[in-house]
C-alpha cells in the first residue's frame, strides 16, 4: 500500500491479528527483491570478514559497499563510524554484532530523508519526471490504481508526455484499470497545455489527486529540462502551490548514474521525492542509500517487480535488513 501524508484508505483495514503476518510477507517479498543486491554483499561481507578486525576488514567493507553503489562519501562515513563504535568497545568486535549495527547505521543514514506523499492540497497535483526507460508511466498507473483502489480517491491523469505515443495509450490503459479521467493532447502538443488542462479538469470535476506525467528526457538535454521548468511554472498559474509533490524515477539498474540524474532534475525543478524501479533485478540496491545521504531527497516508493502490491512505500529499516540480513 503506497504511503501517504494525510489520506486515509477508504477500505476497511485488515484485521490487527493480520498485520504482522502482512509485514512478514512484505519483508519476504523486499528480500526476495533483493536478492542479487545482497548476494553481491554477501560474496564479499562474508564472515571470515570480520573474524579478525583490523584496517584490511574496513577496507573490505568499503568496496562491498561502493560495489552495491552505496555511494563513495555514504560509504566512508557508515565505515568511519562502525570502526570508531567497534575501537571504543560500543560495538563488540563480533561478526554478527557488526553486522547487525551496519544494518541499523545504513537504516538511519536512508531515514534522514523519509517522508510520506503528500497529498493534503484539494485536488493535490503530483508531476512525475525522469529519464526514459525508468518505469515512469508504469509508475504514474500504479500510483492511480492504489489511490483510486485502496484509497477511494479521484484522480485526473495528465498525459503530459506529448512526444511518445505510446505513452499516452499507455496511460489510457492504466486510466481504465484505475477508473481514472485522463486528459490528453494530440501528438507533439505543447506539454504545459495538456498539464494546464489536466489541473483544469480535475479543479471542474472536484477530483481528489492531479498526477502529471512529463516526457522522458535526459538530464543532459538542456532544452528539454527547461520545458519541465515551464510546465510547472504553467501548473502553478492554476494552483500557486502545486505541483505539490514532484516525484522522479530512478532505475536502480543504472546505479551511479541515477544518483547523477537526480541531481541533475533537482537542480531544474524542485524534486520532492525519488521512486526507485527495477530493484529486483540489479546487484545496485545500495543506490537508494546513496541519494538519501548525498542528496537529501527522500525515497519515497521502491518497484520491487511487475505486480502492482510491487510498488510499495520505502521503509529505510526493512531495505537496510532486506539488504544484508542473511
Amino acid at each position: 500500500m503506497i504511503d501517504l501524508g494525510s489520506r486515509e484508505p477508504a477500505n476497511v483495514a485488515p484485521p490487527a491479528e493480520a498485520e504482522p503476518e502482512r509485514r512478514r510477507g512484505v519483508f519476504r517479498r523486499l528480500r526476495e527483491s533483493l536478492s542479487k543486491s545482497r548476494q553481491a554483499l554477501q560474496e564479499e561481507i562474508t564472515a571470515s570478514v570480520f573474524e579478525k578486525i583490523d584496517d584490511e576488514t574496513w577496507e573490505l567493507l568499503e568496496e562491498a559497499l561502493i560495489l552495491a553503489d552505496v555511494g563513495a562519501p555514504t560509504t566512508a562515513a557508515v565505515v568511519e563510524r562502525l570502526e570508531h563504535e567497534v575501537d571504543s568497545g560500543a560495538v563488540p568486535a563480533e561478526g554478527e554484532a557488526i553486522r547487525d549495527r551496519l544494518i541499523e547505521i545504513l537504516a538511519e543514514v536512508a531515514s534522514t530523508a523519509r517522508a510520506k506523499i503528500d497529498l493534503s492540497a484539494q485536488p493535490a497535483v503530483l508531476m512525475m519526471v525522469g529519464v526514459n526507460g525508468t518505469g515512469k508511466t508504469t509508475t504514474i498507473g500504479k500510483i492511480a490504481w492504489h489511490l483510486s483502489k485502496e484509497f477511494g480517491l479521484s484522480v485526473v491523469m495528465g498525459a503530459g508526455d506529448t512526444y511518445r505515443a505510446a505513452a499516452a495509450e499507455q496511460l489510457a490503459e492504466w486510466a481504465d484499470r484505475a477508473g481514472a479521467h485522463l486528459v490528453r493532447g494530440q501528438e507533439g502538443a505543447d506539454p504545459g497545455s495538456v498539464a494546464y488542462d489536466a489541473v483544469s479538469a480535475a479543479v471542474a470535476r472536484g477530483a481528489d489527486v492531479v498526477i502529471v506525467d512529463t516526457a522522458g528526457r535526459l538530464h543532459t538535454q538542456d532544452n528539454l529540462m527547461e520545458e519541465l521548468a515551464k510546465v510547472r511554472r504553467v501548473i502553478g498559474k492554476l494552483i500557486p502551490e502545486a505541483p505539490h509533490e514532484t516525484l522522479i524515477s530512478i532505475d536502480a539498474t543504472t546505479g551511479q548514474n541515477g544518483l547523477r540524474q537526480a541531481k541533475v532534475f533537482s537542480e531544474a525543478v524542485e524534486v520532492d521525492g525519488v521512486v526507485i524501479t527495477k530493484l529486483d533485478g540489479t546487484a545496485k540496491g545500495g543506490i537508494a542509500l546513496a541519494i538519501s545521504s548525498e542528496l537529501d531527497i527522500p525515497v519515497k516508493l521502491i518497484g520491487v517487480g511487475e505486480k502492482l502490491e510491487d510498488l510499495r512505500p520505502f521503509d529505510p529499516a526493512e531495505y537496510a535488513a532486506a539488504l544484508l540480513a542473511e
